[in-house]
């Protein structure tokens, strides 16, 4: 169990947060995808309960779809029950991480250096860690926040979803009741800009959309024969060039409402000129630092072939010849996608999807996103918050089917230099203890502003 440390102007949450981090961390809950090599889900799941449990909660944990796919639900009344709920979501898997190349281990949960260090400290424990102690200290100092609060901690993330947000969708929707709104990863943390007079601002971005994810199969079929032969039907061939056109195409510029936004907004603090029509608009970007990856990678579809397979001898040319191609899909562009898709790779290669997960995008204005700018300015005065699109996915993706209007707001206040975005699946994964802090003392002003 975290202990509680108590420091001069420290609320119950900030005390135990990077302590529950930690925790959280040594659960090895890595998912490679496949359920027999799955583990630890289960076990933190049971923990989280257990957290929640101490201070008065009643949970109710699920298994979706297969053993030890642990997911836990509490919720927290609220003071108008006429008033829809909010949930705040996390997963808890994480993807694999080889201990050799860390320069702590992925699973130790190390405080040093002023970081948190783990698989998982920014996808998404950190997250994860502040929602329980946030949850923690309102039961057991009886706040009553304005609105029910539903808090969810689910599996399978990293996998698409399928053993956790899907499923529960799907089969659990009971566990959504009266939810509208919803809050989860990869938003609220913030990006520090330079301005034209020499000063700096820091901006928090909340994700009001992502991209669609799909994991699409290619097929090529060809004549199988002796390696010694000439051959014009050779299936590795076939799927090659049709490899080679898709992999080297590029999209065409669609600028939606939510990058709108977020260029018009970082023009206006940096001076730059981030017209769409631009033809540098790539290199103007990249004045923004690593936030340019995100950023770029949702200006267009992108399809990105990363696995090939074929043949079992090296003097049989095989039958048949795959490849995986990682599709991210704006919001809108599917039909068009899939015919670009079908026009480039041909007749001869047959296409399907493995995974597809729709896009998602809302709109940056109503009574959350206010209580979410009131929450960042009431700690940092001199910031601005600003929507983005997310060009990867996360389980937003499977709520907003059931209606729920959801955003990416774990607030967290960055040194300037961090290469936040090299963080996520990366090597040294990390996030600064005073991050963590600071996204507490947020969440916990955002949750009663609701």
């Amino acid at each position: 169990m975290p202990t509680t440390q108590e420091t001069p102007g420290r609320g119950r949450a900030e005390a135990e947060v990077v302590e529950l981090v930690s925790s959280l961390i040594r659960f090895d809950t890595s998912n490679t995808g496949e359920l027999a090599t799955t583990k630890g889900e289960r076990e933190c799941a049971e923990w989280v309960a257990a957290q929640l449990q101490e201070v008065g909660y009643e949970t109710e944990y699920v298994e979706s779809g297969a053993p030890g796919r642990g997911n836990v639900f509490a919720r927290l009344k609220g003071s108008d029950p006429t008033r829809g709920a909010l949930m705040l979501h996390g997963h808890l898997d994480v993807v694999p991480a080889e201990p050799a190349d860390w320069r702590v281990h992925p699973f130790a949960g190390a405080v040093e250096d002023g970081y948190v260090w783990g698989r998982g400290a920014v996808d998404m424990k950190d997250m994860v860690g502040m929602i329980l102690a946030v949850a923690r200290q309102f039961k057991a100092e009886g706040i009553v926040p304005p609105r029910d609060l539903v808090f969810a901690f689910v599996a399978d993330e990293e996998a698409g979803g399928k053993y956790g947000c899907q499923w529960l969708v799907q089969n659990r929707p009971d566990l959504f009741e009266g939810v509208t709104e919803a809050v989860g990863e990869v938003g609220g943390f913030s990006l520090t800009v330079p301005r034209p007079d020499g000063t700096e601002r820091r901006l928090y971005l909340v994700e009001t959309a992502e991209k669609g994810l799909g994991w699409m199969r290619l097929t090529a079929k060809g004549r199988a024969g002796h390696g010694s032969f000439l051959h014009t039907d050779n299936a590795v061939t076939i799927l090659a060039q049709a490899v080679a056109r898709l992999g080297a195409h590029t999209f065409p510029l669609v600028i939606s409402d939510s990058v709108a936004e977020f260029l018009a907004a970082a023009g206006e603090e940096t001076g730059l000129d981030f017209d769409a029509t631009s033809p540098d608009l790539d290199g103007t970007l990249a004045k923004l630092g690593s936030i340019a990856n995100i950023i770029g990678a949702t200006l267009r579809d992108t399809a990105n072939p990363t696995m090939l397979s074929a043949g079992y001898k090296a003097n049989v040319i095989p039958q048949t010849a795959e490849a995986v191609v990682d599709c991210r899909i704006l919001p809108g562009r599917q039909a068009e996608f899939e015919a670009t898709v079908d026009e480039l790779i041909g007749p001869d290669v047959q296409r399907e999807w493995i995974t597809n997960l729709d896009s998602y995008e809302t709109t940056f204005d109503g009574h959350l996103v206010d209580a979410m700018n009131e929450a960042i300015l009431a700690h940092d005065p001199g910031a601005r918050t600003v929507p983005y699109m997310l060009s990867g996915g996360t389980d937003a993706k499977a709520f907003a089917k059931l209606g729920i209007r959801c955003f990416g707001f774990a607030p967290l206040q960055l040194p300037p230099d961090l290469d936040f975005s090299a963080l996520f699946h990366g090597v040294d994964e990390r996030v600064p203890v005073d991050a963590l802090l600071f996204g507490t003392r947020v969440l916990e002003h955002f949750l009663l502003h609701s």
